[in-house]
């Protein structure tokens, strides 16, 4: 396989930028390729978070010329973390100079975000032809870089551009950047060929319209966004490019999430071999966060978006949802660590106030994330719809056992649990209902007061799974290759 140059253009990379699981596969899929001997680089804005100070810059800003006039930026960079990976920011004090990546609060969005990434997919071109480095793959990641592979197939491009090939990741296609029509005039696009009679200026639309290939984070949502369910009323674009379509599973980096060296979890670290620290944490998170310290009580944890995705109506909803009833009816603890919609926000802060065994932590805690991880006994993620999902995966890799919804990259991940051979590696249900939940954390529940060894056996089958980022490079490696193929007027075999 010949070596790639790859530029990956994200709004957000770990751990610079993260409000979810995209920071994390930008960051480990790009030291993943790296490792493998490809030249990569990544590309974000510099939000106001992300300190200048400890970046390097170079000295000359650069102008991008947008069709309203100019925007004038500057490069800052640095490298990931424990990696010679390169990360470059683009810094506009006006554009990105502000408290929250996308809006002020998670339910609201800076009324300019057309034109905020607009200038970054611009931004882009510049760049390269600033660094004297073409890619060979621009790899672009929702909606927010959605506009780059239209961008390459402007008839005014720079011919150095003409071989570059361009790969759409859609994370979640239930967010595709909707905006007024005429602010197509910030993308310097031919309004008449990205015009659609909605009246809607698109960004994700637009991406996977021209992209050379398109790929989404696990198997079985790639082949869900074909149906009008799934499909956010993009269902009809993306079955006329299903067989551009693949279905990649995002990978763990267990250099961050592995109980055996995890620093979050220092000194009480542990492996399927020995699960006695797993214990403990779990003693020390019950009597930090005030609940009944006995180990004989299952910890039940959710770490989400407090967002209707996350099946969070089902779960929390007052006067229906199945959180009241599975605290005061089942012998449990809860633990919700997550910020999101203020209703729902409020609505656990009182089932936090009402119930003795349920805790809300209205955060979000890197260090506190990994520790409920660990010491928890199971994981609940009832999503309406997860495009791959990360949780599940680390938390097979601590023998915490996934109460999942069959769905996705969930379906793709976790074996259901088998009453009659004791075989599988989490629990997972198919209705998306109050009932539903309640009866598969019952489950869970029964399992663990009457077979124990069952528990036990399946800890430590989930801790052996491998979701490490190697086959899924690899599998993005080959689709890099077609992606270049197809740009070359090859068509790709199929896979």
């Amino acid at each position: 396989m010949n070596k790639l140059k790859i530029l990956m253009v994200a709004s957000e990379a770990y751990p610079f930028a993260k409000t979810g699981g995209l920071a994390d596969v930008v960051s480990s899929l790009s030291k993943s390729l790296t490792e493998q001997g490809n030249d990569i680089k990544i590309i974000l804005p510099r939000y106001y978070n992300i300190d200048k100070n400890k970046l390097e810059s170079y000295n000359d800003p650069i102008c991008i010329n947008m069709d309203y006039g100019e925007e004038w930026v500057k490069i800052y960079y640095t490298n990931l973390p424990d990696s010679q990976t390169p990360i470059y920011f683009i810094d506009h004090e006006e554009l990105y100079g502000r408290d929250g990546f996308y809006g002020p609060t998670p339910e609201e969005e800076w009324p300019d975000n057309s034109r905020r990434f607009s200038v970054l997919c611009k931004a882009v071109f510049k760049f390269c032809k600033y660094m004297k480095w073409i890619p060979d793959i621009m790899h672009c990641h929702d909606w927010q870089s959605s506009l780059v592979p239209s961008l390459l197939y402007n008839s005014d491009l720079d011919p150095d551009f003409y071989s570059t090939a361009s790969v759409l990741t859609i994370h979640n296609l239930g967010y595709q950047g909707w905006f007024p029509f005429g602010d197509i005039n910030f993308s310097g696009l031919d309004k008449y060929t990205n015009c659609h009679n909605d009246g809607i200026f698109n960004f994700l639309r637009i991406g996977i319209s021209k992209a050379d290939l398109l790929t989404t984070v696990s198997p079985t949502y790639s082949r869900e966004i074909l149906t009008e369910e799934y499909g956010h009323n993009l269902h009809h674009i993306l079955n006329r490019r299903k067989s551009d379509l693949f279905g990649i599973l995002n990978g763990c980096d267990y250099d961050t999430w592995n109980p055996e060296k995890d620093k979050s979890i220092a000194p009480l670290n542990f492996s399927s071999s020995n699960l006695e620290n797993k214990t403990k944490i779990k003693k020390n998170l019950q009597k930090m966060l005030g609940l009944e310290v006995n180990s004989s009580i299952p910890l039940f944890t959710v770490i989400t978006r407090l967002v209707d995705q996350k099946g969070i109506g089902a779960l929390c909803g007052p006067s229906h949802g199945s959180l009241y009833r599975i605290c005061s009816e089942l012998k449990i603890q809860l633990v919700i660590l997550g910020t999101g919609e203020s209703w729902c926000e409020n609505e656990l802060k009182h089932l936090d106030y009402q119930l003795e065994n349920f805790v809300f932590i209205n955060t979000f805690n890197n260090d506190l994330s990994h520790q409920l991880e660990a010491g928890s006994d199971f994981f609940l993620m009832p999503s309406k719809y997860e495009p791959c999902g990360l949780n599940q995966i680390y938390s097979l890799k601590y023998g915490t056992l996934p109460i999942v919804r069959n769905t996705g990259g969930l379906a793709d991940t976790v074996e259901s649990y088998d009453n009659i051979t004791g075989n599988g590696t989490g629990f997972v249900f198919n209705d998306l209902t109050p009932g539903a939940i309640y009866d598969t954390v019952a489950w869970a529940t029964w399992v663990w007061f009457n077979k124990p060894e069952d528990i036990v056996n399946m800890q430590q089958r989930a801790m052996g799974k491998d979701f490490s980022w190697d086959l899924s490079a690899k599998k993005y490696s080959e689709i890099y290759q077609w992606a270049l193929d197809r740009k070359s007027n090859r068509y790709p075999r199929s896979w």
